[in-house]
Order: C-alpha cells, then structure tokens, then sequence
C-alpha cells in the first residue's frame, strides 16, 4: 500500500516484503514532491514477542514540509504504542527546522477544536481519536524532555490554552476525561506553578516552589597568573569552605589566604557567602608571601603517587558518570546548532566538556610540575595504569583525555622520562594509544567502545563531531521540504546518551580518593607548561 500527501513523500510498504527498492514512489508521488535518493529508514511496530503481526507496517518518511510531516504523524500515531520512532525522530529533532513556537501553534492547529476549518471536517470519532492523538503526542514529547522546555514561555503558554480546550471538550467527549487526568499529572509534574494558577479542582494538593537547580558545578580558583584549582563543588558552598579546600591543596594556612572576586572590568574585592552566585566572576586565591610563578607551585607532595590508580580511575569514572548522566538529549542538539547560545541550554553537557579538557591539562600540569625525575616516571607509570583503568571501567572519556595530555608535546618530549618507564607500560601505553587513533574515522574506538555494554561513557567531543558532521553535511531543506533523512541520522547519533546512560555506576565512598579527582590543580598557560618543560629536561 503506497500512500502521498500534498507536499510530503511518503512510502508506506508491508513489513514482510524484502524488496527495499521505492517500486511505485514515482507514480503515486507525481507532482507532490521529488523523494531524495536516500537509504532511508524504516519502522515497524513489534509486539511485545518480537514479531511483526500482519497489520503492521514500514513507514519511510524522506521529505516533507514540517506541517504535512507532523499530520502524517499524527494521521498513523497509535495510542497504545510508546516506542514510535518516527515521532522520536520528529521530537528530538525539530528544532532544526522549526522553532519550539512553531510547533507549539502548529499542534494546537492540529487539535480539532481549535482549529474552525477542522472543526467543520471532522467529526464525531475522527475528531476524537485527531484531539487523543495531540494530547498523546504531548505527553510523548513531555516525557522526552522531562523538565528541559518548563522554563519556555511559549511552551507554558501552549499548556495552558491545550488544557482550557480539553476542558472545554469534556461536556461533548466525556471518553476524554482519562486524558485530562493524564494530562494534569503532566502539568504537575513538569509545570507546577501553571498547574496552580490554572486553579484546577485538587485544590488540596500542595504545589511546592520551583526548587532551586541542584546540579554540581565546576568552579576555577585562581592562585596565581596561570594556574588555577578546578573544583567540583555543590551549589550551596560558601566561600570559606571553597578556601578550606584550596588551603589544604595548596598546604598554605587558611589565615595566610583570601578569596578575592575579579569583576570583569578588572576591579577585586574579597568575598563571603555562596560561591555559586558569584558566577561568572573570577576567583582568585592571594597568599601571604605572594605567589610570583608555577615553580613555586611545584614544590608541593605528589599526593597522586599514595593512592590506588584503580580507586583514582573509580574516582573520576563516578565524577564524570554524574555529570554524563544529566546530560539531556535535547543538549546535544543544541549544541550542534548553537541557535541560543548563552541561554543556558547546555548546562551539563557544556560542565562535562570543560571536565574532559581540565584532565587532560591535570595531566600535563602533575607531570611537568614535578621536579624529580624518579617521581616523574612514577606518575607517568600512574597514569597509563588510570587510563588503562578507566577502559576497563567503560570511561572512554577520561582515558581519551588522560591519553591526550600525555600525547602532548609539552609531556612527550621528556626523553629521559620516558626512557626510564619500564617497557611493559610503554606497550601498554602504545595498546591505549590505538583508541585515539583517528584513522578510518575513529575505527578502533567505534570498535571498542560497541563492544562495551552500558552504562558507559563516550568522548563527548567525538560524538558531537558526529553530530556536526551529520548536520553540516547533509541540507535541511530539499525543494523547500524538510530532509527526514537527515532528521533520522541525528536522532540516531543523538539516542546513543540514551543507550549509554541505562544502568548505574557503583559510586565511590574514599573521600580521600575522590577529592584527588574534585580538586585539580591546572597550569592553563601553555607557554608557561612549555617552560618548565624545558627547565625539568633543556633542550640538547
């Protein structure tokens, strides 16, 4: 059966038929739209046995305008089905050609009673089942996005007038009063201040305050020009916790300290109170005596060389597991499209960028900030062990970023050190050196990391590359209409945090162990990791 819409070319075949080639497309889709010559997707409805009964379906959507997509989304939309991949495509992927304003006022045209020219069409049980279907796809779209959209105006806007319609339509469908109760669970859980003002019945419900965003933070104290500790800490830090740390990092008394703020404009002024409300300041960490430069700073323990490098990969797999976790979808897609950017869109997903770049410049910094050379092989030892670890623990994250810091010029120049690692490790180190390779695409580490089961952490740039690739490399738009196609392959790349994410990751109780992984100290000047370079090993 082979269907076409006005301006939508859609190819709809039985599932049991093998053939993949687009057989009648030409003659049914005639004038409509010209179907791109894509290996397209395909879906199926399975039942819970894992086979296709008789009237299910494959639906391959290749292009389309975002209007008639979205009918034929709804026109084959099913109730009783929470696994449609083609709306998954549509809802992860829309702001690509549409803005969330847009689809709000495109489904409440959709919904029959909004919509006079509707209401004149349809009727009776097709009114109900098109009114069922928006409502379905709402909550579809609610529960992918969970609290991601509550703060959009228009979506706020868009709840409201949706819930006064089924309101309003319950005197002549009463069959509707089980989706308005559904639809209120959804309001209070992801709109609880509109579900309040809306004045609904539940007047005893208690509807609490928005609460305030809880999610950790990655703050940089400054003490000195170049160098700064990265420190992971909880919104509700005060300052003086924040200097307590960085003191007993630093082994400087904490009356010896102050914690200053840096305004943009240049001007210090000491601070008190909660270290996260200071953001986007610069804090600054000033001595008595005054640090001048990092090689002071290097005369300071290696503490990294007194832990267990098993527990210290634990440490930061369970650090990076937290923020990889609240990571949402939708992140991705923004990030990919930087169409707000600086709204506060990418929240974790830009936290766990800035992560995997601090490792690699922690490594880096531990390395060339030690001046005995014994030491030096022993934390070059160290390392490759953390990063060999951190595989086995499915952290590709942080071994890319461990592995890199050595790579880099700055570590790998250091001849006599790397001449005084036993062989075993630099055969090791040559093994985990593969999954970087970026020949053939990234083959060894696509190939690894399909292997390894969730959950599991990507190299978040690696898939954002992807996701660039994908996006730039292929047009939105065809002839006006949207390319699905294109729509279906990000959706895929993007599902894959879905994938990674299932399951938890077994914490970490040392807190010693894990406040060698929260609080790093970092040279971010590479002029000056170069220096010291030099200084640890001159130039023949």
């Amino acid at each position: 059966m082979t269907t076409a819409l006005a301006t939508l070319a859609v190819a709809e075949e039985d599932v049991d038929d093998g053939d993949d080639e687009d057989k009648d497309n030409d003659n049914d889709t005639a004038g409509d739209a010209e179907i791109c010559a894509f290996d397209v997707p395909y879906f199926r409805f399975i039942d819970d046995d894992g086979c296709c009964d008789s009237s299910s379906y494959r639906y391959v959507v290749v292009s389309g305008t975002p209007l008639k997509i979205l009918e034929h989304l709804l026109s084959d939309l099913r109730l009783d089905d929470h696994r449609e991949m083609l709306l998954d495509d549509f809802l992860l992927t829309y702001l690509v050609f549409m803005t969330t304003s847009d689809l709000c006022q495109a489904l409440l045209g959709q919904y029959p009673y909004c919509s006079a020219r509707c209401r004149g069409q349809e009727e009776g049980k097709d009114a109900l089942f098109r009114k069922r279907k928006v409502l379905h796809l709402v909550s579809h779209w609610s529960r992918l996005y969970k609290d991601f959209l509550k703060e959009e105006e228009h979506v706020r806007s868009f709840m409201k007038t949706l819930y006064r319609c089924v309101l309003e339509d319950l005197y002549e469908f009463p069959i509707l009063e089980k989706d308005l109760k559904e639809f209120q669970k959804l309001l209070r859980r992801r709109h609880k201040q509109m579900y309040q003002q809306l004045s609904l019945k539940e007047n005893s419900l208690h509807v609490r305050s928005p609460q305030a965003d809880k999610r950790d933070v990655i703050c940089c104290v400054y003490v000195s020009a170049d160098s700064y500790f990265s420190v992971h800490i909880r919104p509700s830090m005060e300052a003086h916790e924040l200097l307590r740390i960085v003191s007993l990092k630093m082994d400087k008394a904490e009356e010896d300290m102050v914690l200053a703020v840096v305004s943009h404009s240049g001007g210090t002024h000491t601070t008190t109170g909660n270290v996260v409300s200071l953001h986007p300041s610069r804090l600054c960490v000033y001595t008595q005596p005054p640090l001048t430069d990092s090689a002071e700073l290097s005369r300071r323990p290696v503490r990294l060389l007194g832990i267990n490098t098993w527990d210290v990969a634990a440490a930061l797999t369970h650090l990076d597991w937290n923020l990889f976790k609240s990571i949402h979808e939708q992140e991705l897609v923004y990030y990919t499209l930087s169409r707000a950017p600086g709204t506060g869109h990418t929240p974790a997903l830009s936290v766990l960028l800035q992560r995997c770049n601090e490792v690699q410049q922690w490594v880096m910094s531990e390395v060339l900030m030690c001046v005995s050379l014994n030491k030096r092989v022993q934390l070059l030892k160290k390392f490759i062990k953390i990063a060999a670890h951190c595989k086995a623990q499915r952290n590709l994250n942080s071994a890319f970023a461990i592995i890199m810091g050595l790579n880099t010029a700055a570590v790998s120049r250091l001849n006599q050190t790397w001449e005084k690692c036993p062989g075993k490790f630099k055969k090791l180190f040559s093994e985990l050196e593969l999954i970087t390779d970026p020949s053939l695409n990234h083959k060894a580490y696509r190939e690894a990391f399909k292997r390894m089961k969730p959950p599991k952490i990507p190299f978040m740039p690696l898939l954002l590359k992807d996701i660039t690739f994908i996006h730039e490399g292929n047009k939105t738009f065809h002839d006006n209409l949207v390319n699905f196609e294109k729509l279906h392959m990000i959706a895929d790349t993007v599902r894959m945090i879905r994938h990674c994410q299932s399951n938890e990751v077994i914490g970490v109780d040392s807190a010693e162990v894990r406040a060698s992984v929260n609080y790093l100290h970092i040279i971010d000047n590479q002029q000056t990791l170069f220096e010291l370079s030099h200084k640890l090993e001159p130039r023949a």
